[in-house]
């Protein structure tokens, strides 16, 4: 497999990864970016375009996008911290101040803190949207808002697969008027010039490849990683917490439609290039090619400080978040322990490591049954941290 791009002197150890992803691990269509010191040192793609090669087998190319699913999640969460810096939004304040509707249910004393740290007890609905229902801010909104949640908020922590769309959405559209994908395109992709976008302009839809479910490749001799029992049985069972989050959309979009991807979907339809996702994670922690940082030093201290930590209610496996972010750990080890961002069920995986000056992002097309933790995401994340040693 011919790998594009380019690499600087030290890290050469992540094309090196990068091309076995393709030789060992089934990669079928990918992309890495690194930003480093606020220098693009990595940006590397190859493959094709779509998972199953596309009528003719189209390449990917410098500027292919995809979908990025969870990954989504930490662009997203950039909005209330900016925000919140810029003094529009108190992170300890009643979520109700600002979305009075959401009071209801026994959610009086939900904070906007709880929102963007999976504690605010609406993992899940009574009655799942259809996906023409979650593409309505309105109807989602309403959805959330009228749930009864599954604990007091506050208390304890499960992810918010999606409803995290309609929560986070509809703060920022209470808060500034704006729908969260507008906000991002005003605010944060347009100034940095970001190939980045929740809700998908008509113009960009020939940039966007095809995604699809791809399978593990069998290493002989070495014996398939079944998921953990618990984990396993959450996912099977139809009245559990864990399979009734992520329904919370029913049935399953079909996320190569193009009214989907139109929508403005926080938790789950972001579709970016790994150059943007990496770009704007380094904005988020100092400047790029001359461009103003986006987040103070205090904000990146609360993006990474721990806000939930221990048994997920709904991931059924330990998980860490900061506020809106994923944060390193067993469930989703990043660089170190500074790191914060968000993975992509299935591969994307995109984060910024302060302590070290680095940006990561990754897109793929072939998304697999992981969650957290894909092995063509960590092969690379080992490759970064190993350069970025050598390099300090």
């Amino acid at each position: 497999m011919k790998v594009h791009g380019t690499v600087a002197p030290g890290f050469e150890p992540v094309r090196a990864a990068f091309a076995r992803n393709f030789a060992e691990r089934g990669e079928r269509g990918a992309a890495v970016s690194v930003h480093h010191a606020g220098r693009h040192v990595v940006d590397l793609w190859a493959g094709t375009r779509d998972v199953d090669g596309g009528p003719d087998g189209a390449p990917w190319e410098h500027g292919t996008a995809h979908i990025v699913r969870s990954a989504t999640k930490g662009v997203a969460a950039a909005v209330p911290l900016l925000l919140h810096q810029r003094g529009q939004l108190d992170l300890d304040a009643p979520v109700a101040r600002y979305w009075p509707e959401f009071k209801a249910a026994g959610k009086d004393q939900a904070l906007v803190r709880h929102v963007l740290s999976h504690r605010v007890g609406v993992p899940a609905l009574d009655r799942p949207l259809t996906p023409a229902e979650a593409a309505d801010p309105d109807t989602g909104a309403a959805a959330v808002a009228a749930q009864r949640p599954a604990w007091a908020p506050g208390t304890d922590h499960g992810y918010h697969a999606q409803t995290y769309s309609w929560l986070v959405g509809e703060l920022v559209r209470r808060v500034t008027g704006r729908g969260v994908g507008r906000w991002i395109a005003d605010e944060i992709a347009g100034p940095l010039g970001l190939d980045l976008w929740v809700g998908l302009p008509d113009a960009e839809v020939g940039r966007v490849g095809r995604i699809g479910p791809v399978e593990a490749p069998a290493v002989p001799g070495v014996p398939r990683v079944r998921a953990r029992r618990a984990v396993a049985d959450a996912y099977a069972d139809p009245g559990s917490l864990t399979r009734r989050a992520f329904a919370a959309i029913s049935p399953s979009p079909d996320e190569n439609d193009p009214a989907y991807r139109r929508a403005e979907l926080a938790a789950s339809n972001g579709i970016a290039t790994a150059a943007a996702l990496s770009r704007f994670y380094a904005a988020l922690i100092g400047e790029v090619d001359g461009a103003a940082r986006l987040f103070t030093p205090e904000t990146v201290a609360l993006a990474a400080t721990e806000q939930s930590a221990g048994p997920d209610r709904v991931l059924v496996i330990n998980t860490r978040f900061g506020a809106g972010f994923m944060l390193h750990g067993p469930a989703s080890p990043l660089l170190g322990p500074a790191s914060f961002g968000h993975p992509g069920r299935g591969g994307p995986l995109a984060f910024a490591d302060p302590s070290t000056g680095t940006a990561f992002g990754y897109v793929t097309n072939g998304l697999r049954k992981s969650v957290t933790s894909d092995p063509r995401a960590q092969a690379l994340v080992q490759a970064v941290r190993s350069a970025v040693r050598s390099v300090v």
